[in-house]
């Protein structure tokens, strides 16, 4: 029987090879990765990231657990909100972790924060764990998405909440149609020149489109047994905050 097929950005590849190319492509630009968000994003992406904060409102003592956490920008908010608590960043790509080491906010905040090497699929800690969930723009690099938001939900507590920032669809055609025009014209060229990496930032802007609507992912909140699951787009739906609680 011939292995299940996922994609990779808009290609179609076997489900076995879906991680290792992601590991590549963050691999590859790991030690830029920080600088291209703001170039691509022109910094927005540091208002979406204060904004998903806004709503989870992190209270003291909260354990967290940032999946695809990179170098580590949700834990520091969250720390930062908290005032105090505890943060542990996973992600699949080791360079990633080293990179977000290397920042001054982990190093004032070692002594609250892990750093994992690890799989959002098969998450290694017990149930009933932390008290939060989040994972900002890296669900949509996933090879099944279902089976990391089954695992959010297993290894929270009781009363805990997942949150998922990712880009998502604009619900207006003619501004899709423009954003697409950037996407697909000139993030592929930054990564050329900033991070001397093409092919990876071509990857990105096509998951993006890959990548289930608003409605559609708050389905799949649902159908992972969430309870209250909302949405809320932000710059018009160029990104969305989706929030789910384990009741």
């Amino acid at each position: 029987m011939s292995e299940k097929t996922t994609h990779f950005g808009f290609q179609d590849v076997p489900e076995g090879e879906k991680a290792g190319r992601v590991r590549g492509v963050f691999g590859s630009v790991a030690s830029k990765y920080d600088v291209m968000n703001d170039a691509m994003s022109f910094g927005i992406h540091r208002i979406w990231k204060d904004a998903m904060m806004d709503w989870l409102a992190p209270r003291p003592g909260q354990r967290l657990l940032d999946v695809a956490g990179g170098t580590g920008d949700i834990s520091f908010r969250f720390l930062k909100r908290a005032g105090a608590g505890h943060a542990t960043v996973l992600d699949l790509t080791e360079p990633m972790l080293v990179e977000g080491r290397k920042r001054a906010e982990a190093e004032a905040m070692a002594e609250s924060l892990d750093w994992v090497v690890g799989d959002a699929m098969a998450l290694p800690f017990e149930d009933n764990t932390f008290d939060v969930y989040t994972i900002s723009f890296g669900i949509r690099n996933v090879t099944r998405p279902e089976e990391a938001l089954a695992e959010a939900y297993r290894v929270l507590k009781p009363g805990g909440r997942l949150m998922v920032l990712e880009f998502s669809q604009i619900p207006n055609e003619l501004m899709q149609w423009a954003y697409d025009l950037y996407s697909f014209h000139i993030i592929p060229r930054m990564g050329q020149v900033i991070a001397g990496d093409r092919d990876s930032y071509q990857y990105l802007v096509e998951s993006i489109r890959k990548f289930p609507d608003q409605e559609t992912f708050l389905g799949m909140v649902r159908g992972a047994g969430f309870e209250n699951a909302k949405y809320r787009n932000l710059s018009l739906g160029i990104a969305a905050l989706h929030s789910g609680w384990k009741i």
